[in-house]
């Protein structure tokens, strides 16, 4: 929510049209667009269309879940802190806490993908349990874990890694336990990491 609630604004600034080319919009920081930029507003405009639908569209079903009077209006914003507000609440309901964790994920790596920002990733201690390497890998926006090692499959025939060579085996929160059994890795750096509170800096996929 956080990374959504910062982010959004940027992606509503690259609508706003330049003082010295109208309608074209600027770049992050403030500098013109040089050419055509009908399709990456386009792709902007599409962003901001289904993430303000889609934060209405949880509220209401986080509201109706909890049997709450249905929200009132509000920007992205606001309809996130109103949410943020529930957490408490959500958090007793596992399966309403994973659609949300799962939805406001999806929309925060949306909106970065359009700004063109790249996905943090943090690097985690203990090695693969399918693997053995030292290539684990938190990603917060997902709220999961996953192996980077291009060679690593698991022995689930139904995973994707086995038809897929981009495919990346992944530790959704459920099964965590596993790499703390048998990839040595802390349960509290995992937490940290994947709900931004690591103090291991970024690094690269």
């Amino acid at each position: 929510m956080a990374v959504l609630v910062r982010q959004f604004p940027e992606l509503l600034a690259e609508l706003a049209p330049s003082p010295h080319r109208p309608g074209l919009g600027r770049r992050r920081g403030g500098a013109d667009r040089h050419g055509p930029s009908a399709p990456l507003r386009m792709r902007v405009c599409d962003t901001v269309r289904d993430i303000t639908d889609g934060v209405v569209e949880l509220e209401e079903a986080v509201h109706d879940r909890l049997g709450l009077p249905p929200a009132g209006k509000g920007s992205v914003e606001v309809r996130l802190g109103r949410l943020a507000g529930l957490l408490d609440r959500v958090e007793t309901d596992p399966v309403l806490m994973r659609h949300l964790l799962d939805e406001v994920g999806g929309m925060a790596r949306r909106c970065s993908d359009a700004l063109g920002d790249a996905e943090p990733v943090v690097r985690l201690r203990g090695r693969c349990p399918l693997c053995s390497s030292v290539s684990l890998r938190a990603f917060p926006l997902r709220g999961a874990v996953l192996c980077i090692n291009p060679g690593c499959r698991c022995p689930q025939p139904d995973c994707g890694c086995h038809e897929d060579r981009t495919h990346r085996h992944s530790w959704p929160e459920a099964e965590w336990g596993e790499l703390v059994g048998r990839g040595g890795t802390a349960l509290e750096e995992i937490t940290a990491a994947v709900d931004g509170r690591s103090t291991a800096g970024a690094v690269g996929r």
